[in-house]
């Protein structure tokens, strides 16, 4: 293949600018331009094209892993089903969420917005399955929402090829409500479904919260395979020179196989400014980046991961020209190196 890792990429190149086609590629990655149920700021629907668009001015030499890209890189195009139950879903939730919730009377625009959500996870558990399935050179599937209800079938997938599962999750939000706002498949209630509905998943780790309600936090006190980090436990370890220490130890108590779901809201908000529900404070780049080197050299086989809650904004972004287009790009080209093993 004539490919110059030097040279600049065409405006109509793949992702961060490579040739790569499905096969001779080992990272596979599925765009899911969906946000029906985001129940602040609208955009992230756009972040799937918008990431897409800014990876390709990234220079794929990286001085923290390497060159990620040799392993070989490919993006599914978007598919246009996706856009479609974007606009379906959205269309009825926009109401419901605008009156603060959905009601008895609205059973039947409930139930449609719920079957939406079935078969977004359904089709996102096929391309999964499909890439984990890969006989013995298994693909590194990869999700770029899109809110954060769209990764479920994703982690069903991973979850059954690889019981005793992981999920480490990097979020200002613990996304434990059920059923948030009457939707079952909220962006709120993610992680709350993966406990509820895949029982081959062991362990949910959560960096960075920092916004949650008292239900959640009553169920994080009690006893429960989930264990967070707060925004006091980073702060701490950050003022005391420990935030490696505290991301060894932390990793070292994960299983073998493990999930990254990454909502780019655990990151300080002037990283994502247009994310769907920003929170002050959060993880700056150089802490994150300490993290990703750790589990990296923890051993830990990456079995799958997503990029969800880049938003570039309502009205889309379609060069790739916004700051949250650039940050999540860069993001995305990291969690891809920290989960090839070093």
């Amino acid at each position: 293949m004539d490919f110059d890792p030097n040279a600049a990429s065409g405006a109509d190149s793949g992702l961060f600018g490579l040739p790569h086609g499905p096969g001779d590629a080992a990272i596979h990655v599925l765009g899911v331009p969906f946000e029906a149920t985001t129940s602040y700021r609208g955009g992230t629907a756009h972040g799937p094209e918008a990431v897409l668009a800014a990876s390709r001015q990234i220079d794929l030499f990286d001085l923290r892993f390497g060159k990620p890209y040799e392993s070989g890189i490919w993006m599914a195009p978007i598919e246009d089903r996706f856009h479609a139950w974007n606009t379906a879903a959205r269309a009825l939730t926009q109401p419901l969420i605008e009156k603060g919730g959905a009601e008895d009377a609205d059973a039947a625009a409930v139930a449609r917005i719920n079957e939406i959500g079935d078969e977004i996870n359904a089709s996102v558990r096929a391309f999964f399955d499909e890439r984990l399935s890969g006989g013995r050179e298994p693909k590194l599937p990869v999700l770029l929402g899109g809110d954060h209800s769209t990764p479920f079938g994703a982690i069903a997938a991973c979850a059954d090829r690889y019981p005793g599962l992981a999920v480490l999750q990097f979020d200002a939000h613990a996304d434990l409500r059920p059923a948030f706002e009457g939707f079952r498949w909220s962006h709120a209630s993610i992680m709350h479904n993966v406990l509820q509905e895949i029982g081959n998943v062991s362990k949910i780790v959560q960096v960075g919260i920092r916004d949650l309600c008292e239900q959640e936090y009553e169920e994080l006190r009690g006893p429960s395979p989930v264990t967070a980090l707060f925004e006091a436990d980073l702060d701490s370890a950050r003022f005391e020179g420990r935030t490696r220490a505290l991301a060894r130890e932390t990793l070292s108590g994960l299983p073998d196989d493990v999930y990254i779901s990454f909502d780019i809201d655990a990151l300080d908000p002037t990283l994502c400014p247009n994310t769907g529900t920003p929170v002050p404070g959060g993880l700056r780049w150089d802490e994150l980046m300490v993290w990703l080197e750790e589990l990296r050299k923890s051993g830990k086989r990456i079995v799958g991961l997503d990029l969800n809650e880049v938003s570039p904004g309502p009205d889309g972004d379609p060069e790739g020209t916004s700051w949250d287009a650039i940050v999540g790009a860069r993001l995305l080209y990291r969690l891809m190196g920290a989960a090839q093993s070093a």
